[in-house]
């Protein structure tokens, strides 16, 4: 039995890593997806808001309709925050905030989430089309 476990853990341990980094990049879509939606039906700014010190994103509107903050659960974490500021050496910690428009195409808005073992999975906006797209990161 301790044989069988032995081979068998590392394989298990992988694949419930895969399935946490999928599980928070989902969240994370959701929270972006509910966003886009609130800025059109309450007509108001939105503020998203990426905090990789806190491993936190937060949505929310003027008069708090919305307010919405998204823990990512460890061992997940917020890798960075994008696309980097023009003419400025982006701090892996430092909080990013982006604005959605009503009726407006969201910003370029890129976040990359990593496992303890190394995966990560990049979501990302597409101002061109509106729609949020979750990718697996090759390594480096």
């Amino acid at each position: 039995m301790a044989l069988l476990a032995a081979v068998t853990y590392p394989t298990a341990a992988s694949g419930l890593d895969s399935l946490r980094l999928r599980t928070a990049s989902e969240r994370v879509m959701a929270l972006l997806n509910l966003a886009l939606d609130r800025a059109d039906q309450l007509q108001q700014v939105i503020e998203i808001r990426i905090s990789p010190a806190d491993n936190a994103i937060s949505a929310r509107s003027v008069d708090l309709a919305l307010n919405r903050t998204l823990e990512i659960p460890s061992p997940i974490r917020i890798v960075s925050a994008g696309p980097p500021l023009p003419n400025q050496i982006p701090a892996p910690t430092e909080m990013r905030r982006y604005l959605l428009y009503p009726g407006g195409s969201p910003p370029r808005i890129g976040i990359e989430l990593e496992s303890p073992e190394g995966r990560r999975r990049r979501i990302s906006a597409d101002p061109i089309t509106g729609t949020l797209h979750s990718e697996v990161v090759a390594s480096q």
